[in-house]
C-alpha cells in the first residue's frame, strides 16, 4: 500500500506550473474542437473558468456572515463533472437520486465534449446547469470556483484532475470519487508515482469504486481504506435512453416484418467480425437486416468501405438513404438515436468487447428490453456482465462464428429470447436497487445536510 500523504509532492507543482504556462495552448486546441462542433465562443470560454450563467443563491456559503444562523439547513450546490456522455448520464442519475433526499438542492454539472453539452440540455432537469469544465490550471480552475463556490463535487468514473482537485479541496469543497473505474494502465502509471498518487487519492472525503478488485486499487494508490466503498456501477440506475418514435414507427415501416439486429458502438477491428457474421446469417435468412452503430460515426465512409468489400448493401442513415427490401445492413452513423435502435432490436451486439476496449454499457440495453451479446473484453463492468452472463440475460462470443450462433439461436428460438430479455432487464433492476445506499453515503460524508429541506418557489 502507498503511504497516505497529504502535502503536494515536487511533481505536483511541476505539474501545476506546466498546466499554467501551456494552458493558452491547450485552450486553443479544446475551443477549436468545440467551434467545429458549434459551440459558440462566449461557451468556449467556460474551459477558461469564465461563466455564462449565474450562481444560484441558495447555499450557506452564498450567504453573509450575518445569516449564517438561519441558513443552517438551506439547500448545497452540488457540483457533477463526467467526461463524456456516459459519464454524464450517471451523472444525472445521481441528480435524480440526490434530489429525492435533497429537494433544494441545487447542481451544476460540467463535462468535456459537446455531444454530453447537447445530451444534457436535453434531459437535466430546472434545478440543473451545465458548464464546459475548466482546463486543468491554475487561473482556469481559479475562476471557475470564484464564481460556482460548490458546496460539494462528486467526479464521475476516473476524472483525476490534480489542480482542480487540490484547489477545490483548499477551497473546503468537499469531494468524492464516484463509479470510480481507473483502467489498468492508468492505474499502473499513478502506482509508478506513489508519493503523488497518494496526495491525490487523498483529496477524495469518499471514494465510490465499482467493484471490490477496484475498492484494492484504490487503497493500493493510497486512499484511507475508510472512505473507499463498492458501490456498483451507477449506470445501473440510469434513465432508459430516448426513444424517437416517429423514426422508430418509420423504421418499422421500412423492415414490414424483416427480422432485424444491432451490433452497437463497435471499434475498428470489429466490423469485420461483425460483417462476416452478417453474411453468414444471411445465407440462411436473406431478409435479414443488420444495423450498423458504430461508436464513432465519422469513420462512417471507412465502414462503407468495408460494407461494399464484403459484398453487402449498405444505406446511410447520416445521408437519409432509405432503408429498403434490398438494404442488407442500415449504417446507423449518428448520434444520439442509440435508445431508438435498442428498441428496434431484441438482440445486441455491444462491441469494445473483441476489441481491447473494455466494453460498453449493457445497463441500456437491458433497459431498451433486448437481450446482449458481448465478446470477452468488457473489462470497464467486471460488476455486471459476469452475472448478466449468468443469469441467461447476455452471452459471450469470440469470433464471427460464435456471433453468428449467438444470433441465429435468439432468432430461431423466440421463446429463450424473451428468457433472455427478461433476465437482463432482472439483473439491471436489481443492480439498480443496491445504489440507494450511494446517496446516504454522500450525504454523509459530504456533509450535504438535512433532507427536510423544500425547493424554493421560483
Amino acid at each position: 500500500m502507498t503511504p497516505a500523504s497529504h502535502d503536494p509532492t515536487a511533481l505536483f507543482h511541476i505539474y501545476r506550473a506546466a498546466t499554467s504556462l501551456i494552458a493558452p495552448l491547450a485552450y486553443r486546441k479544446v475551443a477549436a474542437k468545440l467551434a467545429d462542433q458549434g459551440v459558440p465562443d462566449q461557451r468556449q470560454r467556460e474551459r477558461l473558468g469564465f461563466a455564462t450563467l449565474p450562481r444560484p443563491q441558495t447555499s450557506p456559503q452564498s450567504a453573509s456572515a450575518a445569516d449564517t444562523a438561519s441558513t443552517d439547513k438551506a439547500a448545497p450546490l452540488i457540483w457533477i463533472h463526467g467526461a463524456s456522455v456516459g459519464e454524464s448520464m450517471a451523472g444525472l442519475n445521481l441528480v435524480e437520486k440526490l434530489t429525492l433526499r435533497l429537494p433544494a438542492a441545487e447542481f451544476l454539472l460540467t463535462s468535456g465534449t459537446a455531444t454530453s453539452a447537447q445530451m444534457l440540455e436535453r434531459r437535466m432537469p430546472s434545478h440543473c446547469r451545465h458548464q464546459f469544465a475548466p482546463l486543468d490550471s491554475s487561473a482556469a480552475v481559479r475562476r471557475f470556483l470564484s464564481h460556482w463556490r460548490p458546496d460539494a463535487a462528486l467526479f464521475v468514473e476516473s476524472e483525476l484532475w490534480p489542480v482542480t482537485l487540490q484547489a477545490a479541496r483548499h477551497a473546503g469543497v468537499k469531494l468524492a470519487l464516484v463509479n470510480a473505474r481507473l483502467s489498468q494502465s492508468s492505474i499502473k502509471r499513478w502506482a509508478s508515482k506513489p508519493a503523488t498518487a497518494s496526495f491525490m487519492m487523498q483529496q477524495f472525503d469518499l471514494l465510490l469504486s465499482q467493484n471490490a478488485q477496484m475498492r484494492d486499487a484504490l487503497i493500493d494508490l493510497g486512499a484511507d481504506a475508510a472512505a473507499v466503498h463498492p458501490s456498483g456501477n451507477l449506470k445501473a440506475g440510469s434513465a432508459p435512453l430516448p426513444v424517437d418514435e416517429s423514426l422508430l414507427t418509420d423504421l418499422r415501416d421500412d423492415l414490414a416484418g424483416r427480422p432485424v439486429w444491432v451490433a452497437s458502438s463497435t471499434h475498428r477491428g470489429e466490423e469485420e467480425t461483425v460483417l462476416a457474421a452478417h453474411k453468414a446469417l444471411l445465407a440462411e435468412n436473406p431478409q435479414l437486416c443488420l444495423v450498423l452503430a458504430p461508436r464513432h460515426p465519422e469513420r462512417a465512409d471507412e465502414i462503407s468501405d468495408l460494407i461494399r468489400a464484403a459484398e453487402l448493401t449498405v444505406a446511410q442513415r447520416s445521408r437519409a438513404e432509405p432503408l429498403t427490401s434490398r438494404t442488407q445492413i442500415y449504417l446507423a452513423d449518428t448520434l444520439g438515436e442509440l435508445g431508438s435502435w435498442y428498441a428496434l432490436s431484441p438482440i445486441v451486439f455491444l462491441g469494445g468487447s473483441l476489441a481491447p476496449i473494455g466494453g460498453h454499457n449493457p445497463f441500456e440495453v437491458a433497459q431498451a428490453g433486448a437481450a446482449v451479446i458481448t465478446g470477452p473484453g468488457y473489462t470497464n463492468f467486471m460488476e455486471t456482465f459476469p452475472p448478466l452472463i449468468d443469469a441467461g440475460g447476455a452471452v459471450e462470443v469470440t469470433d464471427s462464428a460464435t456471433l453468428g450462433a449467438a444470433v441465429r439461436h435468439w432468432l430461431g428460438d423466440p421463446h429463450a429470447l424473451d428468457q433472455a430479455r427478461a433476465a437482463a432487464a432482472d439483473v439491471v433492476t436489481r443492480q439498480a436497487a443496491a445504489l440507494d445506499g450511494v446517496v446516504d453515503l454522500l450525504i454523509d460524508r459530504l456533509s450535504l445536510g438535512a433532507a427536510d429541506v423544500a425547493r424554493p418557489e421560483n
